[in-house]
């Protein structure tokens, strides 16, 4: 199985038969080097409604007749707007035919903003993912603060690899992400959401570091970065 950064928090995730995306931010994403055409995947998840994490998912999924998974209300409405779309929520989890996913808890927020016209369209809550494929799993946290729950996110469950924010201003930043790293128990820690924009520039490369001194695996991905489980 292969994990590919595509900047930001978006990660492409191929098993041996099929792939899916999260939070597929490629078009006016400035670390991204791949374009939507040049996506081939099953299912697109949504961990929020957010523009840098929507991004191109109805292009994607309505290119690659591929399913969008998100939380319900945002399920719903990617479905109006043409998409096949599976609802889920917090908690739930489900068998599909890539592997098993099951949504977690976030604290952040999730909305389509309209700037031109002023318009908020609520939708629902926000999320992260546990992903089990082919025998590994993989926790994308989301957009969030850190929680206390996270300490039962890894009691619960045996991590492979942990994908943590770490921008800081509108997600936990490094020292939050750091006390997170401990508390999910991850064979390896990558982070993610950070110097997309000026308001989240961070050094992960320093981030790591402090993971290693704690005993912590953590690898840096360039955008367009593969690496193998």
């Amino acid at each position: 199985m292969d994990i590919i950064y595509h900047g930001h928090s978006c990660f492409e995730i191929r098993g041996q038969k099929e792939s899916l995306i999260i939070d597929p931010f490629i078009t006016g994403n400035p670390q991204a080097k791949i374009g939507v055409k040049d996506i081939r995947v099953n299912y697109v998840l949504i961990t929020h409604g957010h523009g840098d994490h929507v991004g191109d998912a109805i292009d994607i999924a309505k290119g690659n007749d591929a399913t969008i998974v998100a939380p319900y209300e945002l399920a719903t409405y990617m479905g109006w707007k043409g998409a096949k779309a599976h609802p889920m929520h917090i908690g739930g989890s489900r068998q599909f035919s890539i592997g098993r996913i099951k949504l977690t808890q976030a604290f952040h927020g999730s909305s389509d903003v309209n700037d031109a016209e002023k318009n908020i369209v609520y939708l629902g809550m926000p999320c992260g993912y546990l992903i089990t494929i082919e025998g590994k799993t993989i926790y994308h946290a989301g957009d969030t603060a850190l929680f206390g729950d996270m300490k039962l996110i890894g009691e619960l469950n045996s991590i492979d690899v942990a994908l943590l924010p770490i921008g800081d201003n509108f997600t936990m930043g490094p020292e939050d992400a750091l006390l997170a790293a401990k508390w999910v128990r991850a064979k390896l820690v990558i982070p993610m959401h950070f110097n997309t924009f000026p308001v989240i520039q961070q050094n992960p490369e320093e981030f790591v570091m402090q993971l290693r001194k704690e005993g912590i695996s953590g690898k840096v991905l360039s955008s367009g970065e593969k690496l193998t489980l």
